[in-house]
């Protein structure tokens, strides 16, 4: 196989980088494998079937439906990918619109987006519920995969001049604002114009939410505290990972950030690149110097604050972060152990200027900023300099090093007609990789 070591790459930005290619499919053991913005279908499955695949069987499932997405205009100035995905989470979780389908990115307002707009949005479309997903692709795809080397696996896509869809969705990107995932889910959305509005009665519904979800009595629920003087202040801000760690997104946030302080106060912020080169470019074109000037911390390629493994919230802390997923105690919390904090999804925009302005929450459609929008190099020798490329390269002489806790397979007898198992555990929530295990 493919050997990528740790900190070189979130896995869905090296397969972006690496391995998609237009009018192919991969299949990933993480429910995040989204590459339709770059004309490869992602599907998240589970580790028994990817092992099918390995075997080299068949993936079979009932030809799914297709909801066409339909994007006019263009997104405002300050409006990010998160903002657009998170508007289009809202509107169609809920209602299982979307459901086990197939999402078709489609419509005029495709190409206002660039490359980084359009994968930050594919890779939510995870919580929409939907199966799969895929766009239309332009000379903006065509671009990434010169950049990166790989023109050959570019094709253009697009629907016939005559397409038949399941359903639409329409989005009018220029009516998107910026947006904020209050907890425990990205469906749990307010435009920030909203939550400013009126941050007593929204903050007090969450906690209503949260007390009524976890059913502890041991548990201090405390957001209402988080509303001083008629404004929303949080704790923490973090863009990180497969939907928060791209190029565009940091190099965005550095241009609001620069000169800027995130002051000496409780309020904190860390950035993590999405993968190696990427970060090298962010060094190369002075990004990162402007990010650490103004107090940033910034770290390695890692999902980690995506799933409660990295810069995870003090106790009764407010976080707003660009990652995927603000599930109830994702982020690190334990509240078995009575210790409890929050997690809300924003753009990294909006993340910057409530940044610079020390914690308190600020939309970035109300900052003026510059955005300087930098060419993207890809430089694939930092790849090939560290990345072991085993595929089709078996050397069954070479012994496989186990810690103390790994053991070899166990002898597994016949399968017979008729099984005695004992069940171990019994789980009725939909998400199986959190609370419960």
């Amino acid at each position: 196989g493919i050997y990528v070591p740790p900190n070189m790459a979130v896995i869905h930005s090296y397969n972006r980088e690496v391995m998609t290619k237009c009018g192919n499919m991969i299949l990933g053991t993480d429910s995040h494998t989204r590459y339709g913005a770059l004309g490869t279908m992602g599907v998240g499955e589970g580790g028994g079937e990817v092992s099918k695949q390995l075997l080299g069987k068949t993936y079979d499932l009932k030809m799914p439906s297709v909801i066409g997405i339909y994007l006019t205009g263009k997104p405002q100035k300050g409006v990010g990918p998160h903002d657009i995905a998170l508007t289009i989470v809202g509107n169609v979780f809920k209602n299982g619109y979307v459901k086990n389908k197939v999402m078709e990115f489609i419509g005029d307002g495709v190409a206002n987006l660039d490359m980084d707009y359009r994968n930050g949005i594919d890779v939510m479309t995870t919580e929409t519920t939907c199966w799969s997903s895929i766009w239309c692709t332009d000379d903006t795809v065509e671009e990434y995969y010169r950049i990166h080397d790989r023109i050959e696996d570019y094709k253009k896509i697009e629907p016939k001049s005559i397409a038949y869809y399941d359903g639409i969705v329409y989005v009018d990107l220029s009516t998107i604002k910026p947006t904020i995932a209050m907890p425990f889910h990205p469906s749990n959305i307010y435009t920030i114009e909203e939550l400013k509005a009126n941050p007593s009665d929204i903050m007090h519904k969450v906690e209503e939410d949260c007390k009524k979800r976890f059913n502890n009595q041991n548990l201090k629920f405390d957001l209402e505290s988080k509303v001083v003087d008629g404004q929303v202040y949080v704790d923490q801000g973090i863009v990180a990972g497969c939907s928060g760690g791209t190029f565009g997104n940091i190099t965005a946030v550095a241009d609001i950030m620069d000169g800027k302080s995130i002051g000496n106060g409780t309020f904190k912020m860390s950035v993590y690149p999405d993968s190696q080169p990427t970060y090298m470019e962010l060094v190369k074109n002075g990004s990162i110097e402007k990010l650490m000037g103004a107090g940033v911390v910034i770290r390695s390629a890692f999902c980690g604050p995506c799933f409660g493994a990295g810069d995870t919230p003090a106790n009764q802390e407010f976080s707003i972060r660009h990652t995927t997923r603000n599930f109830p105690n994702r982020e690190g919390s334990k509240p078995n152990e009575g210790q409890i904090s929050y997690v809300a999804l924003m753009d990294a925009r909006s993340i910057a200027a409530t940044a610079i302005n020390k914690g308190r929450l600020t939309a970035a459609t109300e900052i003026d900023a510059t955005y300087k929008k930098p060419k993207y190099y890809f430089d694939k020798s930092i790849y090939d300099k560290r990345v072991f490329n085993g595929f089709g390269k078996a050397d069954p002489n070479v012994e496989l090093k186990f810690g103390p806790n790994i053991k070899d397979w166990p002898d597994i007898p016949s399968l017979t007609d008729d099984l005695l198992l004992k069940v171990i555990s019994y789980i009725t929530d939909p998400v199986t990789t959190t609370d419960e295990l």
